[in-house]
Order: structure tokens, then C-alpha cells, then sequence
């Protein structure tokens, strides 16, 4: 057990945040805490840091346990470079593996039959099987693996201090996953993190070794990765086994199922009573009616289950359809400074369709948004009757100086005030919301705001650039609905896989300068994507992407030149034969550290020189072919 609560409470200002918090977390546990916007869950994870004290209650915390955690915004600030900072988390194996080639310098002159020698040969016996079980000649190789995989593999040499702040967040996450805590606390991990990156992350937590408690809006992740959802509501906290997707036919079945049993005991209590008021007084009938008012006394009554806050609701219609195609670009080219972020880019969007434009960070997905909404470039056509209206991620175009009533109004000025604020509440914003200035609402409720405005334009075609950034789950899932019911079009960037995956027919690939349109929903996009990369490490058997899904312009299969294709096939050739010179060279080595531990070579100073020169010959190459094999994947 790492931690454990029994009626945890704690507010602020004589305002209760927490009642009564209980519950276990064991080492191996996936935990997902969700909840609404302000119900308490950096509280709650501040309370398990030891960063507050709990009011009331106690809380248990495993003796030396090592946490890690990741802040939401949780970088920092250092003046070492990317790969400078992550070698430090394995100051310890640095310091043994150079204690150990001491101890060879030493013993390469120490007398074989000399008390020095023997003393030497068992500390370097030491020194090895503390390097073994601690895996540190691997160091590199596993800072390289991290980097990499959250898209640090060309910022080795970059300063720390040089980065933004999304990319300080990732970098301190990688220190963490290096670090490997016994307790991984996680606040919103999946924040500036393009698909890519994400299902590495997902597939390298899933084999960590410790525990993780997760704070996160990404329904998919949660999916993938937790094994119990904790939720926070109305100050309380249950506890739901198995992953998101559980968790919400679950919460259905216990609401359901309590709400049922404080109606039958309302009507049980209420058939008493009647029966108590009718024949207290009849002296026939006295004793059962007395007896009939103890038990009700006695009676524990169900609490009504507080039913959670209504989500904010959305709505998209328009007057007037626009002709069949929608969207036609042509050749566009697109650049940010000197670099090029497309060439030739062509695609058309059609009436109704739902398109997902999806890529890795820095490929132009925000940028061509911006493009094709300033509706400038020859490149760019929009068909007859379009009506367009664009939702911009960062909310520039509200005034930071208005009011949430004046902002709406001011762009409606013939609605009347009833109109105005009914539309807002239905986006989530309360009456006591009305006369804050924009500039003191938070992330979410400017999100909110912001949706309010753009569905108040009616337009039929709706582009929209991380619509889910700051939206709660049920804002989410409330949009999510809304933008599915909409008969229109609709183009989006988003992050959020279950938001694309629960939308898109279609996906807009941006990917080394080129746009691919690939006709289907998400899964088929991923399942298409996934086959490729087997067939990439696939040199004997060749792995056919599933025919039910192509890209759109493939035509016949043909959608590669020869030329091509047969560099593709030498390339899944030298793939092959690197995996098997990487198996068989850590197989060899794997041998080599046992042999090392042995006394038949710690006694013999030459055989150890020849394995040792050997384990760094190996080590060398080790590097050498993963830099290549990253290289070709």
C-alpha cells in the first residue's frame, strides 16, 4: 500500500472542498481522478503531496516513498542542455562506471598474486553486479528512448532555457519516466502533445512499473491506460473499477440504482405515516400505529443522490445550404518564416462532411486554418452560399474589457436580454457570470464563451482549432453531441482522440509538407497507419494495409513509383537486418555481464580486460545501430 485516506476533509475560508475523502492506492494501481472544473482534484493531489494539511481525517503515506510529479504547467527553468539534464538522473550509474574503470587502471598494474589484487579483483566484482542489477550501462540508451519518444530527438544540445513552456512541461516529464518513481502523479500529462507522442506515452506507461494517479480531460487516454476511475462531485469521492468507458455505464447504474431506492423509501415512509396519522388516535389500532412511528424513527434514511450540476448545452443550425462542394484547395503552398509547411497541398471538402485535420506538433495544422479562414490565397476557393465561422483555440477574439453579457449582445444587438443570457446559460455560464469582465473568467468558462459566440453566427460550415482545450469531460461530450447533430460541415483540428474518433468520416493528414486525405473514420485511419508500420519492419512477410480503408487519392494500389518502392523495400531489408544484429549483440552481452560476475574471471586479469574491451566494443555498437535503426523508422 502507498497511500491511504480515511474521511479526508478539507476548504478553504470555512468553505468545504473535500468531505470525508477515503480510499487505497496500491503500488501497481492505474488511477484515473476526474471531475468538473473547481470540484478539487489539485486540492486533493496537493493534500497527497503533503503540500496542504487536511482539516480533518487521516491520511497514510508509505515511509521513503519516492513520487514523482508533473504539474500542469509543471516545467522548469535550467541553464544545462536537454541531454545534459537527463544524464544527471543517472548521476549514480555514471559514478559506478567510472569507479569500475579505476579499478581496471589499478589492477592492470597491480601484482597477480598481491593482497591489492585480490582486494581489487572483489571490488570490482562488487562495482560489476551493482552495474548489472542497476542496468547502467544502458543509461544512454534509455535517455535516447524517452527523447525520442517525446520528440526531443533534434533538441539534444538545445538549453533548457531557450524552450517554451509546452516543451519545458514534456521535458520534465521525460525526467520523470527516467527517474521512475514508485508513484507517478500526473496532472493533465497529455497537454502539448501531438498524436504521435501520445500513443508512446500510452505504450510506455503501460509496462511502468509503478503506480499512477492521472488528472486528465483526454477520455482516450484514460481508456488506455487507467484501471479505476476516482471522481470527484459535489465534495465526495467514488471510487469506479475499470477504465473511462466503465466508469460512465457504471456512474449510470449506481445513480439509477440509489435514486430508485430513495424513491421506494419515500413511498414506504410516506404509506407509514399515513398510516400513523389515520389510527394513532383510534384506541383499536393505537399500538400498531406507535409501533409503526418507532420504526419510522429508527429508520436510516437514504440520502437523494445529488444529481450533478447540468452540462453545458450547445446548438448548431444555419438558414441557407450552400452547393455540394464546399471547400476546394489547390496547390497551396504554405509557410511559416523560411520553412515550409506544405507544398501543393490539395483537397476539397464536400456539403456534410466531418473532416479531422491531424499531424504532429509544428506540421501547420493551426496555420492552415488560419489560411483557409482569411480566405485570401487564389489556392483557397469556397463554393457558392458558404457560410463559414472559425472557433480560434486561444479566444482572441474576445475583449478581455467587455462583459460575458456585453460580449454576446454586442455582436446581436437586435436579441433581447432574455435571449442573450438564455443562450449563455445554456453554454454554462450562470447569471453570476454575467457581469464579470472576459478577462477574469477562466480557461473553461472563456472556452465557453467563446463556443456561446460562435454558435450564435448560424453559419453551415463550422472550422474549428482545439475546440476541447479547457472544456471539462461533460463539456466535451456536450459539444461532442451538438457537432453531431449538426447536418453541416464541419473541419477541425483537434488532440483529442475520442473527440475525433466519435466525429470524423474523414481525416486531412499533414505530414513532411504533404496533405493526404484518407476517406474513413479514425479507427480505419489508424488501423491503415498501423499496418504500414508493421509492413515498414516487416522485410520477409509484407502486412497489406486493410482494403476497406485508402487514402482518397490512391488510385489501384499504384500510389507509389517503382523507385519508391524499391527503396522502401531495401529499407525494410536493413531494418531486418539490424533487429538481428541488435538482438544478437545484446544477447552477447547479456552473457558477458554474467561472465563478469563470475570468480573464474574476476581472478584472471586478462580474461576480464578481453570481455571488458568486448562489453564496450558491444556497448559502441549497440548505439551505433539504434541510431541508425531511428533513423530508418
Amino acid at each position: 500500500m502507498l497511500i491511504s485516506t480515511e474521511n479526508l476533509s478539507f476548504g478553504f475560508n470555512g468553505e468545504p472542498l473535500l468531505e470525508n475523502i477515503c480510499f487505497t492506492l496500491s503500488e501497481g494501481d492505474r488511477v484515473g481522478l476526474i471531475g468538473g472544473n473547481g470540484e478539487g482534484k489539485t486540492t486533493l493531489i496537493r493534500l497527497l503531496l503533503s503540500e496542504l494539511e487536511a482539516e480533518s481525517g487521516s491520511l497514510f503515506i508509505k515511509n521513503g516513498m519516492r513520487t514523482g510529479y508533473l504539474a500542469q504547467n509543471g516545467g522548469y527553468d535550467s541553464e544545462n542542455t536537454v541531454f545534459g539534464e537527463m544524464r544527471e538522473v543517472f548521476a549514480e550509474d555514471i559514478k559506478t562506471l567510472d569507479a569500475l574503470r579505476e579499478v581496471e587502471k589499478k589492477i592492470a598494474t597491480a601484482d597477480e598474486n598481491s593482497a591489492d589484487y585480490r582486494a581489487l579483483s572483489a571490488k570490482y566484482e562488487t562495482l560489476n553486479k551493482r552495474i548489472a542489477a542497476r542496468d547502467s550501462y544502458n543509461f544512454e540508451v534509455k535517455i535516447r528512448t524517452v527523447l525520442n519518444g517525446m520528440g526531443f530527438e533534434n533538441n539534444y544540445e538545445q538549453r533548457i532555457a531557450t524552450m517554451s513552456g509546452g516543451e519545458k512541461t514534456r521535458l520534465k516529464l521525460c525526467r520523470l519516466l527516467l527517474e521512475e518513481p514508485e508513484l507517478l502523479v500526473l496532472d493533465e500529462p497529455t497537454n502539448h502533445l501531438d498524436m504521435k507522442t501520445l500513443f508512446w506515452l500510452e505504450e510506455y506507461l503501460a509496462s511502468f512499473k509503478g503506480a499512477i494517479l492521472t488528472v486528465s480531460h483526454d477520455r482516450y487516454f484514460l481508456d488506455r491506460l487507467v484501471t479505476h476511475i476516482y471522481e470527484l462531485e459535489n465534495k465526495k469521492l467514488s471510487v469506479f473499477k475499470g477504465n473511462y468507458t466503465k466508469y460512465k455505464t457504471l456512474k449510470a447504474e449506481k445513480t439509477a440504482h440509489i435514486l430508485k431506492e430513495y424513491e421506494k423509501q419515500r413511498e414506504e415512509r410516506a404509506h407509514m405515516q399515513e398510516y400513523v396519522d389515520k389510527n394513532l388516535v383510534r384506541a383499536s389500532t393505537t399500538k400498531m400505529a406507535q409501533s409503526r412511528r418507532k420504526a419510522l424513527e429508527k429508520m436510516e434514511l437514504i440520502e437523494k443522490p445529488a444529481l450533478p450540476a447540468p452540462p453545458p448545452r450547445f446548438s448548431f443550425s444555419y438558414a441557407e445550404k450552400p452547393y455540394e462542394k464546399v471547400l476546394e484547395v489547390a496547390d497551396l503552398r504554405l509557410t511559416a518564416g523560411e520553412k515550409t509547411l506544405l507544398d501543393k497541398a490539395s483537397f476539397t471538402l464536400m456539403r456534410g462532411e466531418k473532416c479531422a485535420i491531424v499531424g504532429d506538433n509544428g506540421t501547420g495544422k493551426s496555420t492552415l486554418i488560419k489560411e483557409l479562414v482569411r480566405n485570401k490565397n487564389q489556392a483557397v476557393k469556397f463554393g457558392r452560399f458558404v457560410k463559414y465561422a472559425c472557433y480560434d483555440q486561444e479566444n482572441a477574439n474576445l475583449d478581455p474589457e467587455n462583459t460575458v453579457l456585453s460580449e454576446l449582445w454586442g455582436r446581436h444587438v437586435l436579441w433581447d436580454q432574455t435571449r442573450v443570457r438564455t443562450v449563455l446559460a445554456q453554454a454554462g455560464l450562470p447569471a453570476e457570470d454575467m457581469d464579470k469582465k472576459v478577462r477574469m473568467l477562466s480557461g473553461g468558462e472563456r472556452a465557453k464563451l467563446a463556443l456561446a459566440v460562435f454558435e450564435s453566427e448560424n453559419a453551415n460550415t463550422l472550422i474549428l482549432d482545439e475546440p476541447t482545450n479547457h472544456l471539462d469531460l461533460s463539456a466535451r461530450e456536450s459539444l461532442e453531441a451538438a457537432l453531431k447533430e449538426f447536418d453541416g460541415t464541419v473541419l477541425f483540428v483537434s488532440h483529442d482522440r475520442y473527440f475525433i474518433r466519435a466525429l470524423a468520416g474523414k481525416i486531412l493528414e499533414l505530414e513532411n509538407g504533404e496533405a493526404t486525405c484518407f476517406t474513413g473514420n479514425y479507427d480505419e485511419y489508424t488501423a491503415y497507419k498501423n499496418a504500414l508500420k508493421a509492413e515498414a519492419q516487416n522485410a520477409v512477410q509484407r502486412v497489406p494495409a486493410p482494403s476497406v480503408f485508402k487514402p482518397a487519392e490512391q488510385k489501384d494500389g499504384y500510389y507509389r513509383s517503382k523507385e519508391e518502392r524499391a527503396a522502401d523495400a531495401r529499407r525494410r531489408t536493413r531494418v531486418k537486418k539490424i533487429e538481428d544484429e541488435i538482438s544478437s549483440l545484446e544477447t552477447e552481452e547479456t552473457q558477458l555481464n554474467a561472465d563478469l560476475a563470475t570468480p573464474q574471471v574476476t581472478g584472471n586479469f586478462t580474461l576480464l580486460t578481453e570481455k571488458c574491451n568486448r562489453l564496450e566494443e558491444i556497448k559502441n555498437a549497440l548505439d551505433a545501430l539504434y541510431a541508425e535503426y531511428e533513423t530508418l523508422i
